[in-house]
């Protein structure tokens, strides 16, 4: 039996920040379940993985969402940014973080076609 997999798809960007931190929350605990975990950004959602910005963002007692991105990507979280989305918002793609793979759009179909679960955030 291969292992399950669980795409979290971002759509939400910086100037929505509650609703950031479910997904990379989410995604390591299905790591720690034994799951692979995505996370793809899209549309606004492109906004989180830019460079400088998840470090703005801080919200109650919980740690800077830079640094809840980092422990993701330390349990082996991918992450998954659309190149037509950073293209939209004049994100330039030397301008995503380190650890996020930037991929065509066409990707996220595949990654839900292969999914046992997608969740949008």
């Amino acid at each position: 039996m291969s292992k399950k997999k669980i795409l979290y798809v971002q759509t939400s960007g910086v100037d929505t920040p509650e609703r950031l931190y479910a997904p990379f929350i989410l995604a390591m605990t299905a790591k720690s379940m034994d799951m692979d975990a995505i996370i793809y950004f899209v549309i606004k959602g492109v906004t989180v993985v830019k460079k400088g910005e998840a470090e703005k963002i801080k919200i109650g007692e919980f740690p800077t969402l830079e640094e809840i991105m980092q422990q993701a990507i330390e349990s082996g979280v991918e992450l998954m940014v659309c190149d037509r989305s950073a293209d939209l918002l004049g994100i330039d793609k030397g301008n995503i973080i380190d650890g996020a793979k930037v991929v065509g759009a066409a990707t996220l179909n595949d990654l839900v076609l292969e999914a046992d679960a997608t969740m949008f955030f």
